[in-house]
Formats: C-alpha cells, sequence, structure tokens
C-alpha cells in the first residue's frame, strides 16, 4: 500500500479547507469547460385572439392548487461540474429532447419548473423496452393548460450527450388533453409537487433528484439560460444540470432563500419587490415564484393597476395586454426588481412584446404590447408575483434545491434592444 506522508496530509487537508471556505464565500458555483448542453429551441403554437394571458392566468389558479396539495387538496386538481441540454420556447413553454428506454425513444417534453411529474405520451405514445418496468401506481395531474392520466414506470432517460439517469419514475399517460405539438412534461420543480399525483399516494423523485444521487451530476441544481428573439423559431436556450455555465451570465449570481411565505413556499419561490423608475413603488417586498412554465412576467392586480398608470398604457381587450403608443413607449422607464438587496433592472425593451411577433398573440402589427400582466389577484395572496419566461429571457436562474433557493444572474441579454 502506498505511503502518504504527514506533510502531504497537511497539504491536502490545506486545500480542501480552502476550496471550502472558499466556495462558502462566494455566491457564484463554477464548472468545467466539458458541459454537456441540452439546447432548448423557440417557437409558437399559439392561434386565435387573448390566449397567451389567459393561458398563463389558468396556471396561476392551478398553481394556487397544487401548492395547497400537500394540505389535503384533492388529488387530481387544478457545484463544481455540471452538465447542460438545448431547450425549445413554444411561447407556452420551452421544450427539451429527452430519451427514453432502451433502445431510447425520443420525445419532445415541455421544460416546466412548477410541477415535477415527468411524463411522456401527449403526441408520441411511451414504448415500452428492456430498460421499463411497471409499477402499481396510477398517475394523473392537472394543469393551467391540460392534464394528463397514465400509470407510473421506472425507465432510463437519457438529457444530452452522456447524461443518463437509470430508474427513473415517469409517466405513461393513457390520455391528455392541452398538449399539441409536445410530447409531455419534464418535471424539475420541489418533488415534493409529486404528492398526491400517484395512486397510492406517494412522492417520485424528479431527474435532477436520480442524478444527483447516482453521482451523475455533481451538484442538486438546475440552471436555466434563456435569450430574447424576434424569430419564430430558433434554438436560444440551454438547460444544466449540476451546476452553473459561467459563460451564459455576468458578474455573480445573486441567491435568495424559498419564501417562506405560503404557497409560493412550496415551488421556487422567492420574495422581491418592483419599483417603476427611480421612485414609483409597484409591488412592495412580497413573495412570488420564478417559473418556466409562465410565459409573461406576472403581477397582482393592484400592483399593475400602478404600472398601468405609471406608463400610460391602455388595455388591449384583443389580446388582454397593455398597449403603448410609440411615443408612451419612448417615454417607458426601466422596471427594478429587488432580491435580496439587489436591484436588477428591466428595460423598457424587456417590458414589450417582440413587435415582430405580434401575430403569435393576435395582436396588431403596428402596436406595442406590454409582457407585464395581471396575475388575477391582489397582493396579499401569498404568489403576488410570477418572474416567468420574459423575465427570464433577461437573467440567468439557478434552481438550487439543495440548499433551498434560487439565484439570479445578468447576462449579455439584460440590456438588449432585440424587442
Amino acid at each position: 500500500m502506498p505511503r502518504i506522508h504527514l506533510a502531504s496530509s497537511f497539504s491536502i487537508l490545506f486545500l480542501f479547507l480552502t476550496f471550502v471556505v472558499s466556495a462558502q464565500a462566494t455566491p457564484v458555483v463554477q464548472i468545467r469547460d466539458n458541459l454537456v448542453r441540452i439546447t432548448m429551441a423557440k417557437r409558437f403554437n399559439l392561434t386565435g385572439s387573448g390566449k397567451l394571458l389567459a393561458r398563463d392566468q389558468a396556471r396561476v389558479k392551478n398553481l394556487f392548487i397544487r401548492g395547497g396539495a400537500k394540505a389535503g387538496a384533492p388529488r387530481g386538481l387544478d457545484a463544481d461540474t455540471g452538465t447542460s441540454a438545448p431547450a425549445t420556447n413554444d411561447v407556452v413553454s420551452y421544450v427539451v429532447d429527452v430519451s427514453v428506454g432502451t433502445p431510447p425513444t425520443t420525445y419532445t417534453l415541455i421544460v416546466d419548473t412548477g410541477s415535477s411529474n415527468t411524463w411522456v405520451g401527449a403526441g408520441k405514445p411511451y414504448v415500452k423496452t428492456s430498460s421499463s418496468k411497471s409499477t402499481p401506481d396510477s398517475v394523473s395531474v392537472t394543469y393551467g393548460s391540460g392534464d394528463f392520466t397514465g400509470s407510473e414506470f421506472l425507465d432510463t432517460i437519457s438529457l444530452g450527450t452522456g447524461l443518463k439517469a437509470t430508474g427513473q419514475g415517469i409517466g405513461a399517460a393513457s390520455s391528455s388533453e392541452g398538449f399539441q405539438g409536445v410530447d409531455g412534461i419534464l418535471g424539475i420543480g420541489p418533488t415534493d409537487l409529486t404528492l398526491g399525483t400517484l395512486d397510492p399516494d406517494e412522492a417520485t423523485a424528479i431527474p435532477t433528484n436520480t442524478l444527483f444521487a447516482q453521482r451523475t451530476i455533481p451538484a442538486h441544481e438546475v440552471a436555466i439560460s434563456f435569450e430574447p428573439t424576434n424569430q419564430e423559431s430558433v434554438v436560444n436556450g440551454e438547460l444544466t444540470f449540476g451546476g452553473t455555465d459561467p459563460s451564459k451570465f455576468t458578474g455573480s449570481i445573486t441567491f435568495a432563500p424559498i419564501t417562506g411565505t405560503f404557497p409560493a413556499s412550496e415551488f421556487f419561490g422567492i420574495d422581491q419587490s418592483i419599483r417603476y423608475g427611480s421612485s414609483t413603488n409597484i409591488l412592495s417586498e412580497t413573495a412570488g415564484i420564478v417559473d418556466t412554465g409562465t410565459t409573461l412576467t406576472l403581477i397582482a392586480t393592484d400592483a399593475l393597476q400602478r404600472y398601468q398608470r405609471a406608463t400610460g398604457a391602455v388595455l388591449d381587450q384583443t389580446t388582454g395586454l397593455l398597449r403603448l403608443t410609440t411615443a408612451q413607449f419612448s417615454e417607458l422607464q426601466s422596471l427594478f426588481f429587488t432580491i435580496n438587496g439587489v436591484s436588477f433592472e428591466f428595460t423598457a425593451n424587456a417590458q414589450i412584446w417582440p413587435r415582430a411577433l405580434n401575430s403569435a398573440i393576435g395582436g396588431d402589427a403596428n402596436s406595442i404590447y406590454l409582457i407585464v400582466g395581471d396575475i388575477g389577484t391582489d397582493s396579499g395572496q401569498g404568489l403576488d408575483f410570477i418572474n416567468g419566461q420574459t423575465f427570464l429571457e433577461r437573467f440567468y436562474a439557478v434552481f438550487d434545491s439543495a440548499n433551498s433557493r434560487v439565484g439570479i444572474a445578468k447576462t449579455k441579454f439584460t440590456t438588449s434592444t432585440i424587442n
């Protein structure tokens, strides 16, 4: 057996302690260069007028229901290295390609931090293979945008190149509604959100749990990078398991603890305040969530009224969104989101829907629509804002389950004028 000299032991101990102190002192979780990236592409799947806001508001109602599931709501109601993979936004959601089974079948799944069941079969049916293992559980989940029921299996899933989890719980839908153009959902929210979805009632591990438990990733976290775009179809995002990608953000990551306010506390919820310009308070510090499954940036009804007065916007009856004139847009000031003492500027361009894509939401080509919308309830409900995709296209987000926190950082797209 090789001998370890005492001096070498002290050196190793010193290096280890130095690493621990450094890890605690910096808010940034670094990764090595050998990332496997899961890319995300943006595409549109909305038809008709006013569907975008209505869809998001329906999701909000369901989030309240699912957040209360642990309190007895009826079942079926409404660090050092990382591995990344590409994703697609179809306005309703960002999606990634996930392979299931041996040999694998590839499915296009919505990336959802607001739910935690992974399932397939909305489009392409689940294919049983040599790695499929049936369980005695049935599974049923209702979302704001649809629902599914089916059977629970354990199977092998692969994301990107080289990121594989074995024995992952996955639902095989026998029926589903509201998921046209996709095959299901990759649920990466808190594990407890799966409670009440299986019969017999039990929780099922999310892919992040499985990958970490099998030591495929070094940290129990997921990081997400989106980019603003005015094209209907473009690869413009990245999903990273187990670490962060420093090439996707600038400066340091600000981490905020998961809020203690219910029901935001059941999701990736944080406390924040919102200010318009230098001094106009829009929303005092309160609880809400950061959510990939919501398209718009939603705020409480009373907060939206203050925002509307500050901007001079009018409600557009066709889209349900606030609308500005060209002159009003030229005077539009930034919003400032204060998270754990750090202010994040949401510029005028960040606040508007991409004008080249107005037709995708049933809007007029020459109008200017705001992406800040009504959450549907006044503040004080415990879920007073949702920082959705339109927010995340300007900032990098880290969903750190191990430390019960959410990280936000600026990117090179934070001040983009692409809209």
